[in-house]
């Protein structure tokens, strides 16, 4: 059990927080309360569901600021998943005369947003003209009201000076567009951080305001534009366009051929047979550890998964020889192998082709790759477990583990194809 999992056990049952909710339809806890038994900064941000404490998750609860001291418990709809990225994705180049911006460096949202600003990807996505970055950071949300999903229909919340973080703020001839932006990839977000924002300028300004969110990982820029389509309801949340953008040249059907007829088998390694299916996941958090090593709790806290994924993705990152998993005084630590310090040195096209090239000296990637570029279709199931069963796989025994495991095989073959240019 997590520390945060502990300390909001004993709040709420200090509190009868479950008892006040089911009687109430909602709870108001103030940071004082909060601060008997942990920070109230470390207790209260929960940027994914996944996040959230156990006692949270179970009985399908979630937690909003309403003023800069306290918070309102209840039963929200507060989160909402991504779409899956559009897979045309556009082309962009930092300008010439910019040497600062180098993409494999980029180890910060605000980095994030000044390249897609001198790349002129937000004047693409936002179509506006005469775009100049204005506020951002922590303020105030002044005063409003809204309404918002629970389980026991709707709710009224009033909002009076919560802090509120803008990331970016871009003004155009039309539009002030708001910025979250995240290098962590995730399957959701936490509504609060596009809708506060949102009603902080709603009334503020007489051009309509724009919420955006832009993730960042291995080179690629993903942004989604959101509109309120009723100001005044938190859940009236409606994807407007979504685009992809990619720095850096092409990869094309060749590159992927040539490895295929160079790479050198290995031996399967003493470690057990991936089971994330999310390439871009694995990458993503290998950014992460670029950053610094972390201990289990940390990548679980950090990032959007739950304990049992963060063993998956920190097991296939060691498999492909990116992640080295060690023992010191806070237990057992992750950090970036030397290869995968490597790697996460490469520029864009150098990355991805070494990653493939990681990938596919292993057999059963190889095998099924082969198959799909001579058939031009992924081979069934049957076909992928036969491979896995010739491949001499560490302590896979159960047909059911194979069944299972297939599907990380042809997620990251897939993961491969896509990263061929189309055109």
């Amino acid at each position: 059990m997590g520390l945060n999992d502990s300390a909001w056990g004993k709040l709420f049952e200090k509190y009868d927080i479950l008892g006040e909710i089911e009687q109430r339809g909602h709870f108001v806890v103030t940071a004082d309360q909060i601060k008997e038994f942990r920070e109230p900064r470390l207790m209260t941000k929960f940027d994914h569901k996944v996040n959230l404490p156990e006692i949270f998750y179970k009985n399908k609860l979630s937690i909003l600021p309403l003023t800069r001291g306290s918070y309102i418990i209840s039963s929200f709809s507060a989160y909402e998943n991504f779409p899956e990225p559009n897979n045309n994705i556009q082309r962009v180049s930092i300008p010439s005369h910019i040497q600062s911006l180098i993409p494999q460096f980029i180890v910060s949202e605000a980095i994030a947003l000044n390249c897609a600003y001198a790349c002129g990807i937000l004047q693409d996505f936002l179509e506006d003209e005469e775009l100049i970055p204005t506020v951002s950071g922590r303020m105030s949300s002044g005063a409003f009201n809204f309404s918002i999903d629970t389980a026991y229909g709707d709710k009224e919340i009033s909002v009076l000076n919560s802090q509120i973080e803008i990331d970016a703020a871009y003004e155009g001839i039309n539009y002030l567009s708001l910025f979250e932006a995240k290098k962590e990839l995730s399957d959701d977000f936490l509504v609060r951080q596009l809708y506060y924002p949102f009603r902080t300028w709603y009334k503020k300004i007489s051009k309509p305001v724009k919420s955006v969110f832009l993730t960042f990982s291995n080179g690629t820029f993903s942004l989604y534009q959101y509109c309120f389509e009723d100001p005044y309801n938190y859940n009236s949340l409606k994807l407007v366009k979504q685009k992809s953008y990619v720095i850096e040249a092409k990869i094309c059907l060749a590159d992927i051929e040539n490895i295929l007829d160079k790479v050198i088998e290995i031996k399967e390694p003493q470690i057990s047979f991936p089971q994330a299916d999310n390439m871009s996941r694995i990458i993503n958090l290998a950014e992460l550890l670029y950053e610094k090593p972390m201990t289990r709790n940390e990548i679980t806290e950090r990032y959007a998964f739950d304990a049992r994924q963060t063993n998956y993705y920190t097991d296939a990152g060691r498999y492909l020889g990116l992640i080295d998993k060690i023992s010191n005084k806070n237990g057992i630590v992750f950090k970036l192998s030397d290869k995968g310090n490597h790697f996460m040195q490469l520029p864009y096209k150098e990355r991805q082709l070494a990653l493939a090239s990681q990938i596919l000296a292993h057999k059963p990637f190889k095998e099924v790759l082969k198959i799909h570029l001579r058939t031009g279709e992924m081979p069934n199931r049957n076909t992928i477990i036969n491979i896995m069963k010739r491949s001499n796989l560490y302590n896979i025994r159960a047909d059911s583990t194979y069944f299972r495991r297939a599907s990380t095989i042809m997620c990251w073959v897939n993961w491969i194809l896509g990263i061929i240019d189309s055109e």
